[in-house]
């Protein structure tokens, strides 16, 4: 298993920093959430975030915005996966992961952009394991205005 929850998360990572943000949603069940949250507001135990998503087709619209209406600088990211650590739970697997993310502006410029932990939810349904949530806690609480990509 730990081997599948492995290419789970490197294949998101993947899609990512390989620009193909369409495949982005596939991994999550339909009503799958994606959080991104500073760690001093997931230790407060504060519901809100900087970004948040409660559903695949929201991510999907998510998706739509940034290809058509948003308007940013082009750039790229590299994750870095720490080595998942997981727990059974009666409908899936609770995995928590380190991660770095760099990220490349189109001059070549790379900066640590992000850094912090992945906890998730994974589930097994008729396609496979896929996110039923996606937590990213930040390390800092300063985000960068350029957080448009999914992290």
């Amino acid at each position: 298993m730990r081997e599948a929850i492995e290419d789970l998360l490197g294949n998101y990572a993947e899609v990512i920093d390989d620009g193909k943000l369409e495949q982005w949603p596939a991994f999550f069940t339909e009503d799958g959430e994606y959080q991104i949250i500073t760690r001093e507001s997931h230790d407060a135990g504060l519901p809100i975030g900087i970004m948040y998503c409660g559903s695949r087709g929201k991510m999907e619209d998510r998706v739509q915005a940034l290809r058509t209406a948003n308007i940013f600088e082009p750039h790229a990211y590299r994750h870095l996966l720490g080595r998942p650590r997981w727990e059974r739970k009666d409908d899936g697997f609770d995995v928590r992961s380190n991660f770095c993310v760099y990220r490349i502006a189109q001059d070549g410029d790379t900066v640590v952009f992000a850094t912090g932990r992945y906890l998730d939810r994974i589930v097994k349904d008729a396609g496979g394991l896929r996110f039923k949530s996606w937590r990213v806690v930040l390390d800092s609480r300063r985000v960068d205005i350029l957080l448009v990509l999914p992290l």
